[in-house]
């Protein structure tokens, strides 16, 4: 049998030993999700074992980490590797006008597309999530995430992953669903409010009118994500001043 330490490669249960001090939740079942979903792609011995080389452990490290620092949807991620991987332009970097045109293409995505086909059962979005069924369930009830499709094939899709697994921070300190209300409660007020902001664009009922449309609503939700930032910051500041 050929020894790790004789290879240049790692097995799969190598690679989760190996980035698990930096990324503690992440399970054997989220890597071959990933690997589903075309966001890595191990080379296979011809028993059919996963051969991870350092480039993949260090792709599989970027996916992560865009994942718990910046909350990007994995449609997102996969178009963002996939642009590295092909190269702006010859000389492999973009123009200014290309990366602007670049990060105003995925705002939009981020906002009108869903983040993946992505279909899972509530066993399947427990195992890739790590959070328990039960949990699931409860975040479910308070409309937190929903289910999708017909009776008797319900799923949980790639909006519904994404959540799962920012709340599953929440919940190290001891915040229950029921106190994750209030942020669904802001979101429809301002989904709502939004709304009508870009309502007389789309009564226009044409692709320039949606797309129009649709990088309003990215403008407006990134200036909302720093605005809310910005006063979450002042008020911790003047807690831990009068603290």
């Amino acid at each position: 049998m050929e020894m790790a330490g004789t290879r240049n490669y790692q097995s799969i249960g190598e690679v989760l030993v190996s980035v698990k001090t930096e990324f503690p939740d992440i399970t054997i079942s989220k890597i071959r999700f990933l690997e589903a979903e075309g966001l890595i792609e191990p080379e296979r011995t011809p028993s059919g074992y996963r051969k991870f080389y350092r480039h993949d452990v260090d792709r599989l490290k970027s996916i992560l980490r865009l994942q718990r620092d910046e909350y990007l949807p994995l449609k997102v991620i996969k178009e963002r590797l996939l642009h590295q991987d092909a190269g702006a332009d010859d000389t492999g970097v973009a123009s200014d006008g290309e990366a602007a045109e670049d990060e105003d293409v995925s705002a939009i995505d981020e906002i009108a597309d869903a983040p993946t086909g992505l279909q899972m059962s509530l066993e399947e979005m427990s195992t890739a999530t790590g959070i328990d069924r039960d949990r699931i369930k409860e975040l479910e009830a308070f409309g937190i995430i929903s289910t999708h499709g017909p009776e008797g094939a319900r799923y949980y899709d790639g909006d519904d992953f994404i959540i799962l697994s920012i709340v599953k921070d929440f919940f190290r300190y001891g915040i229950e669903a029921r106190h994750l209300t209030m942020y669904k409660h802001f979101a429809d007020r301002e989904s709502s409010f939004f709304d009508q902001i870009v309502a007389p664009t789309l009564r226009q009922k044409n692709p320039d009118a949606r797309r129009t449309a649709a990088q309003t609503l990215a403008n407006l939700s990134s200036t909302s994500r720093k605005f809310k930032q910005a006063l979450l910051r002042t008020n911790l500041r003047d807690n831990l001043r009068s603290a």
